[in-house]
């Protein structure tokens, strides 16, 4: 449009106090025919400046009619042969912008997002965006651009057809597919279609992104927060009997150990303090024992992973508090480990075994999935105990019996 407006049509139509009017003859365009083609409008609910000015624009005396009919083609007429504008429509534009046909504009973008979904080609994220709801995701990424929505998606599939990859840092995969070395950080576009694509075709992901990432080899911050380790028989890392080892997220991910585990008893506890007490009292002789250091990190989860991968027997024992027992319900359900001396039975033992060390119980409860009475005797009890504060009770335990006791 052009950026000169006759000052003859300013007076006719423009100004504040006809926008109003302006904006309900737009309407009429914008939901009439597709071709533009009105015969006539007619306008109601006028007000004295809108009444004179439409009366002005057919050429007739304002009056005191509440509504006007136009005769657009005679409008147009009228406009063009004065020179002021070719037509009714064109006027409205002038003075406000482009009318978009209502219609045709939905039909406009319901086939540039329908050319989205047929542009895809990677099965997992066609799957997944066959769900309105998950394609309601990929608008809302895109700011409900499709040409946005179809670069996120081609970047996303250049990413999943790298998967999975061995142990590479996530953000060496966002520069070399995306350019960008934050290209895959938490919230940015690309990273959450694709975290939600693997996670669509996985019914145990845990809904951490590390471990999402992990699960691919695709690793995040792989050096933080080692897992923990004595003991454990394994071909693949340099380990020394007797002493706690650790393995990064990084050594995991990138050297799959060979974990000679097969139908091997495993402690899993949750405390670093309790493996160095155990690798101080029994040594080379203590059973192989993992540590999940609290609620569990990539690393942890991805050693727990493998060691189920690898045939062994997890028996868990943690702290007695409802963090423990949160944590503890955890291993139990996602790995199939199996409570060791982590009972009721057990609690009210430990409680009157080392009742000087013993902290007042503080929080929610949390049940027990593998024993209700041990939420029960901790409520009535109401202490919390540690594992390091029972330590000679463990190390006497294992002296006495098996892991499978």
């Amino acid at each position: 449009m052009t950026s000169t407006i006759d000052e003859r049509l300013v007076r006719l139509l423009g100004g504040a106090e006809l926008s109003d009017l302006r904006a309900r003859l737009r309407r009429r365009y914008e939901l009439g025919p597709a071709d533009g083609q009105l015969p006539s409008i007619q306008v109601g609910r006028l007000n004295e400046t809108e009444r004179t000015a439409l009366a002005s624009l057919v050429g007739r005396r304002g009056g005191v009619a509440a509504s006007i009919s136009i005769d657009v083609s005679a409008v147009d007429r009228a406009l063009s042969d004065a020179g002021i504008a070719p037509s009714l429509r064109t006027a409205l534009e002038l003075l406000d912008g482009p009318i978009i046909h209502r219609e045709t504009e939905l039909n406009r973008i319901r086939e540039s997002w329908a050319a989205v979904l047929a542009g895809c080609s990677h099965t997992d994220l066609i799957a997944y965006l066959a769900s309105p709801l998950n394609f309601g995701v990929l608008k809302r990424l895109s700011g409900n651009q499709p040409d946005s929505a179809s670069l996120i998606c081609r970047q996303t599939e250049d990413i999943l057809r790298r998967l999975p990859a061995a142990g590479v840092p996530r953000a060496q995969i966002a520069a070399e597919h995306l350019g960008d070395a934050h290209g895959l950080d938490s919230a940015r576009p690309v990273a959450t279609l694709t975290l939600a694509v693997l996670r669509s075709r996985s019914s145990t992901d845990t809904g951490d992104d590390r471990d999402t990432w992990a699960a691919v080899g695709i690793l995040v911050n792989e050096l933080a927060k080692p897992a923990l380790f004595l003991n454990v028989p394994c071909s693949g890392l340099p380990v020394s009997p007797g002493e706690p080892q650790y393995a990064s997220l990084r050594l995991l991910a990138r050297r799959p150990s060979e974990w000679t585990v097969a139908r091997r008893s495993i402690l899993v506890c949750e405390n670093p303090n309790l493996v160095a007490i155990l690798a101080d009292q029994l040594g080379t002789a203590c059973p192989p024992v993992v540590c999940v250091d609290g609620h569990l990190g990539a690393a942890q989860r991805t050693i727990l992973k493998q060691l189920k991968e690898s045939g062994a027997d997890l028996r868990y024992h943690g702290d007695y508090d409802w963090p423990g027992i949160m944590i503890a319900n955890y291993v139990i359900a996602k790995y199939g480990a199996v409570p060791w001396h982590f009972s009721a039975a057990d609690y009210v033992a430990a409680s009157k075994s080392a009742p000087q060390l013993a902290i007042p119980l503080s929080g929610r409860p949390v049940i027990a999935s593998w024993d209700a009475d041990l939420t029960a005797a901790m409520i009535k009890t109401g202490i919390k105990i540690e594992e390091e504060a029972i330590a000679e009770r463990i190390i006497d335990l294992l002296g006495k019996e098996s892991l499978h006791a």
